[in-house]
């Protein structure tokens, strides 16, 4: 793209309308895959969302910083940890995990993050144990969340924290159990 962007003006009037604030209903916290965008996962229109994008949905100092400030300026009373079918940075990690060979420095912290939260003797090769890893990923970042204080906080205000893996391949998303 080069110059000036052009927007339809049905487009025009939903960005001036955006300008106004934000008031989105839900916080995902999801992989940057680009084959994963929560807007059209969830039929949400633009602004319905806060979303977070990172690498193997994982929790860093930035992502803790991020939630919080959904729930304490935004107020989203559900807050979505969406992993993925087939998610590379888990199998990453996995691999990682089961070769010991180290990624560049930056993409060794994401696979670090990721590992800390998987069982050892998972086989990346294996479709049903990446599956199961990709699960525990998101419950290793539900589990970090809930430990927080500022979690306590977003829960005594009604804040609800759920699990998910987005189905690529039927389009399907399981919520998981807690």
């Amino acid at each position: 793209m080069r110059g000036e962007a052009h927007f339809p003006t049905v487009c025009k009037e939903t960005l001036a309308e955006l300008a106004k604030g934000q008031k989105p209903f839900a916080t995902i916290l999801g992989c940057s895959d680009s084959r994963v965008p929560p807007e059209l996962i969830f039929d949400a229109n633009f602004g319905e969302l806060f979303i977070i994008r990172v690498a193997g949905n994982i929790i860093s100092p930035e992502v803790k910083g991020s939630l919080q400030y959904a729930g304490a300026h935004l107020r989203t009373p559900l807050f979505i940890v969406l992993g993925h079918e087939g998610c590379g940075a888990v199998q990453a990690a996995l691999q990682y995990r089961q070769k010991a060979t180290r990624e560049r420095s930056y993409i060794q912290i994401l696979i670090d993050n990721i590992a800390a939260g998987q069982s050892a003797g998972t086989d990346p090769s294996d479709e049903t144990d990446l599956t199961k890893a990709v699960e525990a990923n998101v419950r290793w970042s539900v589990k970090q969340i809930l430990q927080t204080p500022e979690w306590k906080n977003a829960v005594e205000a009604g804040a609800k924290l759920l699990g998910a893996v987005y189905q690529i391949t039927s389009g399907e998303v399981r919520f998981l159990d807690q």
